[in-house]
């Protein structure tokens, strides 16, 4: 009898163990994504490309948006999700970030977004980045459903891919662009620090072309070898291998340039080279040249918004006024946080709001997290806009997404609804709720 009561015993004790192990472990788990057919209801709708729709409904269904507008039959069997004195946007595309690649500057282990080397376009940062990355659903609950993840380093560092902001693996994440990323070399100082002579900047300048210019020919002649033999003549040469598509134009060459003498030579090499596909990205002194680069027909991703003037006489909203200027000249603009790693891109409508009060008008800036860089990566036929079709990339909020004081309630990428949860919301509300510490009395 005494043995048994033991074994029961024991067993009771493991069996508690076993349950209190079972309730800690679904306590340390993160909400999931939830998918199915949602039915937004009574919302208006930003749809950017179609106008605002009031009192409007959203039928979202296998991933994809499947109705839109007024007097909607809900399916049956759909989550309706009343959106009373709300708004539907659709998810904010932000075209410069490091995220996933970069999480602790500091520590080597948690940064994989520079590589060695100076001539290393075969870098893909899809595959290192890191779909676990704190910054993803801090980013994502503010309504920034897409990224794109830019490699940094010396003249071609890599290849920026664009990313959703849900999935376990780069694969999943992966939204359809990849362009091939080059720092134009710079004739100015790299900071403060940057004690060179004139002389010096500018031989440091004549050098990182030649260099560019080496690589680029290299790569047509490479291109010829490999489009005359099929691909058979060629040997291992992974650099000029990840070139081709850009002489090709099947991939964008994606520019960062940003002073004004830098961006009239990156002008007038991308036309003396012929370059069939570029993107500039930062152009920060793009108000300097805006004439010259709508002329080139060349498409921009501007910011950050929310910086310092580069010169000393600069006006003090030279860089707030500079993506309106740009597109009032006829540049086609999009708008990028390009928070230099430190993880605030939710920031990015706010960076928008900056070009509204200096000049954009509000409907291009909203375009210009939306559907302009949409279409300057090619997949505007995807995302950008509420659409029939596209992809279900949305989120509702309860004002404009341009107030601070805006806060968001849903978001949804590729049709699923993600929690609301981050790093953030979770200290928010440990410490709003906190116990008094001890008492040392």
């Amino acid at each position: 009898m005494k043995t048994t009561m033991k074994n029961t015993k024991s067993i009771y004790g493991i069996f508690v163990a076993l349950i209190c192990l079972g309730v800690m472990f679904a306590e340390a788990q993160s909400p999931k994504a939830k998918n199915g057919t949602f039915a937004l209801t009574n919302a208006t709708i930003e749809t950017v490309t179609r106008g605002t729709i009031a009192n409007g409904t959203v039928i979202i269904s296998n991933g994809k948006i499947t109705a839109v507008g007024t007097n909607i039959q809900v399916p049956a069997g759909a989550e309706v999700i009343n959106c009373n004195g709300q708004k539907i946007y659709p998810g904010m595309i932000d075209t410069g970030s490091k995220i996933g690649l970069l999480e602790i500057g500091q520590i080597p282990q948690a940064t994989d977004e520079r590589e060695s080397g100076d001539i290393i376009p075969q870098m893909r940062a899809l595959t290192a980045i890191n779909p676990n990355a704190t910054a993803i659903p801090v980013t994502r609950i503010a309504g920034v459903t897409t990224t794109l993840t830019l490699p940094e380093g010396g003249l071609l560092p890599g290849t920026a891919a664009l990313v959703n902001l849900h999935g376990y693996t780069p694969d999943q994440m992966y939204a359809g662009f990849e362009g091939v990323v080059l720092n134009f070399p710079n004739t100015g100082r790299r900071g403060f620090g940057d004690r060179r002579t004139e002389d010096e900047l500018k031989k440091a300048s004549e050098k990182a072309l030649a260099t560019l210019n080496d690589a680029w020919d290299k790569a047509i002649q490479y291109h010829k070898l490999d489009s005359a033999t099929g691909g058979k003549g060629v040997g291992y040469y992974p650099e000029m291998q990840a070139m081709v598509p850009v002489i090709r134009g099947e991939r964008a060459l994606l520019i960062e340039v940003n002073m004004q003498k830098d961006i009239q030579a990156a002008l007038k090499w991308v036309k003396d080279k012929k370059v069939k596909k570029v993107v500039f990205m930062g152009v920060s002194e793009g108000w300097r040249e805006a004439e010259n680069i709508a002329k080139a027909n060349i498409p921009v991703l501007a910011g950050p918004v929310i910086a310092i003037p580069n010169r000393d006489y600069d006006r003090y909203d030279a860089q707030y006024a500079n993506p309106g200027i740009m597109r009032k000249a006829g540049v086609k603009v999009a708008i990028r946080s390009n928070e230099d790693g430190n993880g605030n891109y939710r920031n990015l409508p706010y960076h928008a709001g900056f070009a509204v009060a200096y000049g954009m008008t509000k409907e291009d800036a909203l375009k210009a997290i939306t559907i302009v860089p949409a279409e300057i990566l090619g997949v505007s036929d995807k995302m950008g806009s509420i659409e029939v079709g596209k992809s279900a990339n949305l989120f509702v909020c309860d004002g404009d997404i341009f107030e601070t004081k805006t806060q968001v309630s849903h978001v949804f990428i590729e049709g699923w609804k993600m929690p609301m949860q981050s790093r953030q919301t979770l200290l928010y509300e440990e410490f709003l709720k906190r116990e008094p510490g001890l008492n040392k009395n």
